[in-house]
């Protein structure tokens, strides 16, 4: 993990919520949309260091809206509603989905991007695969496991496979 990638280690991202459906005061909203949409309780009481909406805002509801940013105080939070989200899948927020996901720096984000793309190339071949946080791919072929950390590994491990 590199230096600004764990700047960013408290962040979530909030995906899908209607665009200015906080008013003016994101950071009041997340706090007070994050535990009734989750059904979470939190000890010490949730905290925000900031918040913010990604891009200037629309004017038309019904448009994609925005992704939001928070940064919280608390590491153990962040875990906390993270691991929820992804056991529970979606949230629905005033009929709109609601999706939650670290957010990382652009350099990882990419790399995830291009790990991702090539899943389906993993399957044809009969790989397993998972990919970590933040962008880390392992991957198991014939019983041997291999951890790769840069996406153009995987594709020239990939082209061995197929030449």
């Amino acid at each position: 993990m590199d230096l600004e990638d764990r700047g960013h280690i408290d962040n979530v991202r909030f995906f899908g919520t209607p665009e200015w459906g906080e008013g003016m005061n994101v950071k009041a909203f997340l706090l007070n949309t994050i535990p009734t949409t989750t059904g979470l309780t939190f000890s010490p009481p949730l905290e925000l260091r900031r918040a913010h909406r990604l891009g200037s805002m629309r004017g038309d509801q019904e448009a994609r809206p925005h992704h939001m940013i928070s940064c919280f105080l608390h590491h153990d939070q962040v875990r906390q509603i993270l691991s929820a989200a992804q056991a529970h899948g979606p949230y629905m927020y005033e009929g709109r989905e609601l999706r939650l996901a670290h957010h990382f720096s652009l350099d990882t984000n990419e790399k995830r991007r291009v790990f991702l793309a090539l899943r389906p190339q993993l399957r044809q071949l009969d790989i397993k695969f998972g990919l970590f946080e933040p962008a880390r791919m392992w991957i198991t072929k014939d019983g041997k496991s291999k951890d790769i950390l840069d996406p153009q590994a995987l594709h020239q491990f990939l082209n061995s496979l197929l030449s």
